[in-house]
């Protein structure tokens, strides 16, 4: 048994869920590096960190089964200690260990020093922005605030990540540097909510001046906003956008539903001539910006009606980027309380509905780029092509730009003016016509 112990211990730590999880899988990594401690992502390692998702109900179970392949592999002896972290294990601490107890230690979101003293390591207090990437180099995910203080009735994020606080301008920005000192071009700024920034540390929404903040740091190109709310939305976040060329034309600004109705009882605080003002602000003040939203359909007495009028809305809008979800029934939310009474296959056709039409404009709004010359920036080789992105495009969700292998060499992380030749629902193909 001596040697067991006497060999390095090697820490594979698995991320599961949003691109909030995958800064704090980083920033657990990075502590752990400070600690002198071997750890990987997603790879073979003998003590594994969860990182886990309690979103949703698809979320949910994905994080419950990965819990139990590793608890098989424990129980196997392929690796010695399972830990959990994250929002599953925030949320339904007192139930995993009662349904899985082979699981070494449970950890809430708030719990990071319990967890490193578990890994026998320390929390340094002095360490802002020392991070190990598991993105491609040139993007990085900066979180600006943790928590939410938005009472949507569907969501669980408050009971999992607390109430809403801000990063201090000052230490967003010593983040960025050291970011930027690794090669990282493109930040995106997430949050549960992006709008609320500032309120609780400057009584007011500050992101418009951490946006003329960050524009300074060198080696930063590109600067993209996620996860907006459309309630209180801070105006002045658009001029900062219209005239620093370094930020996106780009926001991701979830709006869930336009029916008055719905969206009363979601809990948004807004209407549909309130939503439907607010987007063609954003393209009034901001000419040429792309809109990505998210849209949430079957929620509790959602009627066929009210299904129509958010089809018809979405067909006038034609948002340039779209996803949508089918409602999930979340304990301990204001509309548990309410009946699950749309039935799952009607959930899904609804959905499908939605991504039909968004797949039409989304393959409309695309023509109309051919011919159109872009700056992109790659992210990855893939089979014969090289897979890169326009300012107006985020890793993951949105379109790519594909360039033919054969016929150019780039490198991760190079930008290059590429001219569209052909286009799909959700992809562009180009050629490299100038090297930036």
């Amino acid at each position: 048994m001596r040697t067991k112990y006497l060999k390095k211990n090697k820490i594979n730590v698995v991320t599961l869920g949003c691109s909030k999880n995958v800064y704090d899988s980083e920033i657990l990594m990075g502590q752990l590096l400070a600690n002198n401690k071997e750890v990987v992502h997603e790879k073979e390692g003998n003590i594994v960190v969860i990182n886990t998702c309690g979103f949703i109900a698809n979320a949910k179970e994905e994080s419950v089964n990965t819990i139990l392949e590793y608890v098989q592999k424990k129980e196997k002896g392929l690796i010695d200690k399972v830990f959990v972290t994250g929002c599953l294990s925030e949320r339904y601490k007192s139930d995993l260990q009662k349904e899985i107890p082979s699981v070494d230690q449970y950890f809430g979101t708030t719990e990071l020093p319990g967890l490193l003293k578990a890994l026998g390591a320390d929390y340094k207090h002095e360490l802002i922005g020392e991070r190990l990437s598991t993105t491609p180099k040139n993007y990085a995910y900066l979180k600006i605030a943790e928590g939410c203080d938005r009472p949507c009735s569907f969501c669980a994020i408050p009971l999992m990540r607390g109430k809403h606080k801000s990063t201090p301008i000052e230490e967003i920005v010593i983040e960025a540097k050291k970011l930027a000192a690794n090669g990282v071009k493109e930040l995106i700024l997430i949050a549960q909510d992006l709008t609320y920034y500032g309120l609780d540390l400057y009584k007011k929404r500050n992101l418009a001046e951490l946006l003329t903040q960050l524009v300074k740091v060198d080696g930063i190109e590109w600067i993209r906003l996620h996860y907006a709310f459309p309630s209180g939305f801070p105006m002045d976040v658009l001029e900062v956008m219209r005239i620093e060329p370094k930020i996106c034309n780009y926001i991701d600004i979830p709006l869930q539903h336009i029916s008055d109705a719905i969206l009363k009882s979601m809990r948004r605080g807004t209407t549909k001539e309130k939503t439907t003002k607010l987007l063609k602000e954003f393209r009034k003040a901001v000419p040429g910006i792309v809109i990505r939203t998210t849209l949430i359909v079957g929620y509790p007495n959602e009627s066929e009606e009210e299904f129509q009028e958010l089809k018809e809305w979405v067909k006038e809008m034609r948002f340039e980027r779209l996803g949508c979800f089918t409602y999930s029934h979340e304990e301990n939310t204001h509309a548990y309380k309410l009946k699950d009474n749309i039935p799952e296959d009607v959930k899904i056709q609804r959905a499908n509905e939605i991504m039909e039409i968004q797949s039409q404009i989304s393959w409309e709004l695309n023509q109309e780029k051919i011919g159109l010359k872009f700056k992109v920036v790659i992210d990855r080789k893939e089979g014969e092509y090289f897979i890169g992105r326009t300012q107006f495009d985020s890793p993951d969700v949105d379109n790519e730009v594909l360039i033919n292998a054969k016929n150019n060499y780039l490198r991760t992380g190079d930008f290059c003016n590429v001219k569209i030749i052909e286009a799909e629902d959700f992809d562009l193909y180009g050629v490299v016509v100038s090297e930036i």
